[in-house]
C-alpha cells in the first residue's frame, strides 16, 4: 500500500537546533553504505608532548619545521635545501593500523596524555558535478583537529560520538594528505571530567571514512512504531534543495510506503497505520526490517526493528508487556591481554554473547559513553536490549555554560546516530552525580533533551543511594530530586564492598519503596580470577564475590518494584586508579569474567538467577 501523509502535530518530532561547538555538521547517517573510500589501516603517527605542531617553542604559531600537518615532502624539500630544518618527518614516522587506542601501538604510551599526530595519504575518485565530499570519523578520543592537504577542516570535542566535516573544495583525487591531531588530556570543563575509573585510550579509536554524496543527500532518516500503533518516519535532507523535495521510506516486505514532502527546513514528518502483518521486535525474537528511504537523487537503505517500551506504575512494558532486565555493564573493551578499544564485528559479538548465552541475559548497560555503531547494530540482530550513556560522570563542572552545552551536543549526536536501533530502549543522561542546585539543573536540561529529541524511548540516569538507620535497621533509598524526571529510576549499590555491611546482613536490608520501576545499575565486588580463599574468602577472592552476589540476589529478590539489574561488570577492564599491587596492577576486577575470557564462579551465581527469571521463577 502507499500511504502519503504530510506534517501532522501527532507525527512531528523535532530536529534540535545546533547544540555545542561540535554539532553544526551532518550527521552523515549510514555513512559506511556510501560511496567513498575506507580510511581505516596504516597510518603514520609522532608524539607531540609539548604540542609544538599547534603551539610552537614559544608558544606563537609554530614555524614550519614543526608544522607536522603542512602539505609537503619533507625529503624532497630537503633535497632542494640540504640546510633547512626539519624536527619532524612524518612519512618516516613509526606505523600503526588504526582504528585502536595508540596503547596498541605501543605499550609504553599506555600512560602518555597528550597529542598526538596521525598522518595518511590517499586517492580519491574525481567528484561528479554537484557531488559533495565529507570526511566522517566515528570516534576520536578526545579532542581532534583535521587537516586535508595543510588546510584545516575541522576540530571535535568529546571521545564518543561521530563527527564529519566537508571537503568538496580542498580533496583532490591523487596524493591527499590528510594530518590528525588527536590530543587525549581531559579538560576540567569536559565530559568525562578529568578523573574517571576507566582507562582513556587516547587515539582515532572508531573506523574513519571519506564519504561521497549527492548535492543534496538524506542526513538522517529516523523509522520507528510509535506507542499508538503508527509507523513513524522523520527524515532530513542537507543541501541547496531540500526544502520541498518528495521522500518515500519504504518497508518491502509490509508492502509500506510512507511518502511525504520536505517542509522549508528540509525535514519531513510522516506516519501511516503499521500493518497487521508486523512482527514487532524482542530479544525472544529480533525481527529486523529492510528498509529503504529515496528522494530524487539520493537513496539510504537501513535495517530496523519495531517495538514499544513505556512504563506503567513501577512496569516496565515491552510490547505492551511486562519484563524484566536480565542485564550485565560492560565497558567497550575487548577481550584480550593488551585490549586497545579495537572495536571489531567479532570482538563486540563476543562481548555480547557472553551476556545473550553466558548469562540467558536480555539486557546490557553500555558504560559510561556511547559505545561503537557496531556494537548497538549487532544488540539489535541478537536480541539484546541496551541502555546507552554519555560520560556526564561524577563531578563534571555543572555550573559551566561551555560543560552543559559540550554535554547537550553529545546527547544529540548519540541519539542521533541510533534512534533505529530498536535495540535502545533507555537514554542515560549521567552516572554517580552528587546532589546540588547546579548539577539538578544540569541534568533536568538533559532530560528535556532526551525528551524532546527521542519521545518513544525511556530516559533514566545512575543515581547514588541515601542510607539511613531506622529504629536500628539500615534503610535505603533514592532521596534524588532528579527522579522525578527519570522514567525508571536506577540505583548504584555497594553495600558489602565499599560498605563494612556484612554480606549475611545484605538479604534483610530494606529497601524504601518507589512508585516507578526500579534497576540496579551497579553493583559488584573484585575478584582476581583464580585468587582462591576458601577459608576466610577475603576481598578480592573468586569465593567473596561469589557470596556476595549470592547475598545480594537475596536482596534483590525482596524489593517489589526492583524491574531489572545490571551488575559491575561484565568482563576485568584497564583502570588507571586501580594500583593494588597484587590483586588489581592497573585493572578494575569486578568483572565475571578475566580479560581473557574466563568464568569466575560470581558467573554461575548470576547466570541461575537470570535462567530462573527467564522460566519465570
Amino acid at each position: 500500500m502507499v500511504l502519503r501523509a504530510l506534517l501532522g502535530a501527532a507525527c512531528a518530532l523535532i530536529f534540535l537546533a545546533p547544540l555545542g561547538a561540535n554539532a553544526s555538521s551532518p550527521t552523515l547517517t549510514r555513512a559506511d553504505t556510501r560511496e567513498g573510500r575506507d580510511l581505516s589501516g596504516t597510518w603514520h603517527y609522532s608524539v607531540d608532548p609539548y604540542r609544538d605542531g599547534l603551539e610552537g617553542f614559544h608558544r606563537g604559531a609554530p614555524g614550519a619545521g614543526h608544522r607536522r600537518y603542512d602539505d609537503v615532502d619533507v625529503d624532497a624539500l630537503l633535497k632542494a635545501k640540504p640546510t633547512a630544518l626539519y624536527e619532524y618527518d612524518m612519512d618516516r614516522s613509526p606505523t600503526a593500523v588504526l582504528p585502536q587506542g595508540w596503547i596498541g601501538h605501543d605499550p609504553t604510551l599506555r600512560y602518555y596524555q597528550g597529542l598526538m599526530w596521525y598522518e595518511r595519504r590517499f586517492d580519491a575518485p574525481a567528484l561528479k558535478p554537484g557531488q559533495r565530499a565529507f570526511l566522517r570519523f566515528e570516534a576520536a578520543n578526545y579532542t581532534a583537529k583535521v587537516y586535508l592537504n595543510g588546510k584545516p577542516v575541522g576540530e571535535h570535542e568529546g571521545g564518543f560520538t561521530p563527527f564529519s566535516m566537508e571537503v568538496t573544495d580542498v580533496l583532490r583525487t591523487s596524493q591527499n594528505q590528510l594530518t590528525v591531531g588527536v590530543d587525549s588530556t581531559p579538560k576540567a570543563d569536559g565530559a568525562p571530567p578529568p578523573v574517571t575509573d576507566w582507562e582513556n585510550y587516547g587515539g582515532i579509536t572508531r573506523p574513519m571514512r571519506l564519504v561521497i554524496t549527492p548535492g543534496t543527500f538524506i542526513d538522517e532518516a529516523w523509522v520507528r512504531l510509535t506507542r499508538d500503533g503508527r509507523i513513524a518516519a522523520t527524515v532530513k535532507l542537507d543541501g541547496p534543495q531540500a526544502a520541498g523535495q518528495d521522500v518515500h521510506v519504504r518497508v518491502a516486505e509490509l508492502g509500506l510506503d510512507v511518502t511525504g514532502r520536505t517542509d522549508a527546513s528540509g525535514v519531513l514528518n510522516a506516519s501511516a497505520a503499521a500493518p497487521k502483518a508486523l512482527v514487532r521486535w524482542s530479544p525472544d525474537k529480533p525481527k529486523l526490517y529492510d528498509i529503504a528511504v529515496e528522494t530524487r537523487d539520493d537513496h539510504l537503505s537501513d535495517r530496523v526493528g519495531f517495538r514499544t517500551i513505556e512504563t506503567k506504575g513501577s512496569e516496565i512494558l515491552l510490547n505492551g508487556k511486562p519484563i524484566f532486565l536480565r542485564g550485565i555493564s560492560v565497558h567497550e573493551e575487548e577481550f584480550g591481554d593488551n585490549p586497545a578499544r579495537t572495536i571489531t564485528e567479532a570482538g563486540a559479538r563476543a562481548l555480547l554473547s557472553e551476556v545473550k548465552t553466558g548469562l540467558h541475559g536480555n539486557f546490557v548497560r553500555l558504560a559510561h559513553y556511547p559505545h561503537s555503531e557496531i556494537t548497538t547494530r549487532l544488540a539489535d540482530e541478537m536480541g539484546l536490549l541496551v541502555w546507552s550513556e554519555i560520560p556526564v560522570y561524577w563531578l563534571v563542572d555543572f555550573g559551566n555554560p561551555r560543560t552543559l552545552a559540550l554535554a547537550r551536543g553529545m546527547l544529540a549526536d548519540n541519539i542521533r546516530r541510533d534512534r533505529n536501533r530498536a535495540s535502545i530502549i533507555l537514554w542515560s543522561v549521567a552516572n554517580e552525580t552528587p546532589i546540588t542546585d547546579l548539577r539538578n539543573r544540569f541534568l533536568g536540561q538533559l532530560v528535556d533533551d532526551v525528551k524532546a529529541l527521542d519521545d518513544t524511548r525511556l530516559v533514566t540516569a545512575a543515581l547514588l543511594t541515601d542510607r539511613k538507620t531506622v529504629d536500628g535497621h539500615p534503610v535505603i533509598g533514592l532521596n534524588d530530586p532528579l527522579a522525578d524526571k527519570l522514567d525508571v529510576l536506577a540505583a548504584n549499590t555497594y553495600n558489602g564492598w565499599y560498605t563494612d555491611d556484612a554480606l549475611d546482613d545484605l538479604p534483610s536490608m530494606t529497601w524504601k519503596a518507589t512508585d516507578k520501576p526500579m534497576v540496579f545499575s551497579e553493583f559488584g565486588a573484585d575478584a582476581l580470577s583464580g585468587f582462591s580463599d576458601p577459608v576466610l574468602k577475603r576481598k578480592f577472592s573468586e569465593e567473596f564475590q561469589k557470596a556476595y552476589y549470592e547475598k545480594t540476589l537475596a536482596m534483590a529478590r525482596a524489593i517489589p518494584t526492583l524491574r531489572g539489574m545490571s551488575p559491575w561488570i561484565l568482563k576485568d577492564f584497564r583502570a588507571p586508579r586501580r594500583q593494588h599491587p597484587i590483586y588489581q596492577q592497573g585493572w578494575n576486577r569486578k568483572g565475571l569474567v578475566s580479560p581473557t575470557g574466563r568464568r569466575k564462579p560470581a558467573f554461575f551465581v548470576l547466570r541461575a538467577f537470570y535462567e530462573a527469571k527467564e522460566a519465570g521463577k
